[in-house]
């Protein structure tokens, strides 16, 4: 007998333990407003999606009103599982069945803000409207209340219901507004979206065999030390925790002063380690870059860091060699995870592919020399010599 749908009786797990990003219903950043009438949520949630959309990209859910019969639209009537229409100003999508959870959050992983009409939907966090008209409703809805973080006060109401602080031990601790009070609501949620800004990691590319080098560009040792733990020293100063990726196997070649992530997408370079990486931390962000960039310096790091736009998938330099988003040396959004893996289902592990193909913020590169890798011993040589100028320079 199965105690847990992983677990079998014997301690035997029949699944791997995932990393799970921590999401609600539809995404990570989601609040169902609960506890008023339906328009005063829809007029609500569009007041705030107007403030914040041109910064954030914010999302809504909601359920039909219309209890009678609806006949499908379009194809779907003679037949479609799927109908979609450009609209020129907007996409249209028509489904004829249920859309399951897992495709919902896959959906939804773009936005930065969901609101979610909690009269007829579920999410992670509730604002909840005191209204004395919608107590009835209100109350058989209680057991969803399970992370409440603001009461708004309808006009007809002036303190927290009692039901609610029987059913909210912390009622006290909750910030309380008037409904009409748009200015402060609006705060409320542009201030929860700044604090939930992913915590950005620092990830240095080191597994690869440098063949057309001959020997392990990660080794070598081009400013004093060898040159991924120059790189990761570097990260140090803007990411929060920093690692190595490696091979498997490779960990025991990395100083112990050094994590290291070892890939568990094999065979797909730096594609796997990227993707290696999310499996660890699928919540945090990820500034990549490549051991193979001599000439990368603090100033186009900060750089990257200062202009990061959690919004977008990633944050990348512009390559004035390729003409395309540089992928290795670029910030990698947690909702950037399931577009990486959406592309690898369609059978494609490329990086640039991934940028070139997605909604990103694209940088110019203060110094574009920065941006400089080293594969072979002629680029090598070349390198060396920009290396002593510039070293010659910054001591002048």
């Amino acid at each position: 007998m199965l105690n847990d749908h992983n677990q079998t009786d014997k301690g035997h797990r029949k699944h791997a333990k995932l990393a799970k990003p921590s999401t609600g219903n539809f995404g990570w950043n989601e609040w169902a407003i609960v506890g008023g009438p339906c328009t005063v949520i829809k007029l609500l949630a569009d007041d705030v999606i107007r403030a914040l959309s041109p910064v954030y990209r914010c999302a809504y859910v909601d359920t039909s009103h219309n209890d009678d019969f609806t006949s499908l639209p379009g194809r779907l009537a003679s037949g479609a599982s799927l109908e979609y229409t450009d609209q020129i100003n907007h996409q249209q999508f028509n489904y004829p069945n249920p859309v399951y959870l897992y495709q919902l959050k896959q959906y939804f992983s773009p936005a930065d803000l969901i609101l979610v009409n909690g009269n007829h939907q579920q999410a992670k966090k509730q604002v909840v409207i005191i209204d004395i008209n919608k107590t009835a409703s209100l109350q058989k809805r209680l057991e969803q209340l399970t992370d409440v973080q603001l009461f708004l006060l309808a006009d007809n109401a002036n303190e927290v219901a009692d039901f609610i602080q029987e059913a909210i031990p912390h009622w006290q601790q909750i910030p309380v507004l008037k409904i009409d009070d748009r200015e402060n609501i609006i705060a409320f949620f542009e201030k929860a979206l700044k604090q939930a800004k992913p915590v950005l990691n620092g990830l240095v590319l080191a597994g690869g065999k440098s063949t057309r080098m001959g020997f392990d560009k990660g080794a070598a040792a081009w400013h004093g030390k060898q040159q991924r733990y120059y790189m990761a020293d570097m990260l140090k100063n803007f990411c929060n925790e920093v690692y190595i990726s490696g091979r498997p196997g490779q960990r025991q070649e990395i100083d112990q002063e050094y994590s290291v992530i070892e890939d568990t997408f094999t065979g797909l370079g730096p594609f796997g380690a990227i993707l290696s990486a999310f499996r660890e931390q699928p919540d945090a962000a990820w500034l990549v870059i490549a051991c193979d960039l001599p000439l990368m310096d603090e100033a186009t790091l900060r750089n990257l860091v200062a202009w990061r736009n959690i919004s977008s998938v990633a944050t990348a330099y512009h390559s004035p060699v390729t003409d395309f988003p540089e992928p290795l040396i670029a910030i990698w959004e947690p909702k950037s995870y399931p577009v990486l893996l959406s592309f690898l289902a369609q059978g494609f592990s490329c990086p640039r592919k991934v940028l070139i193909n997605s909604d990103i913020t694209l940088l110019n590169a203060p110094d574009f020399a920065a941006l400089t890798n080293v594969n072979t011993p002629e680029e090598l040589e070349k390198v060396k010599s920009m290396i002593h100028t510039k070293i010659v320079t910054t001591n002048e």
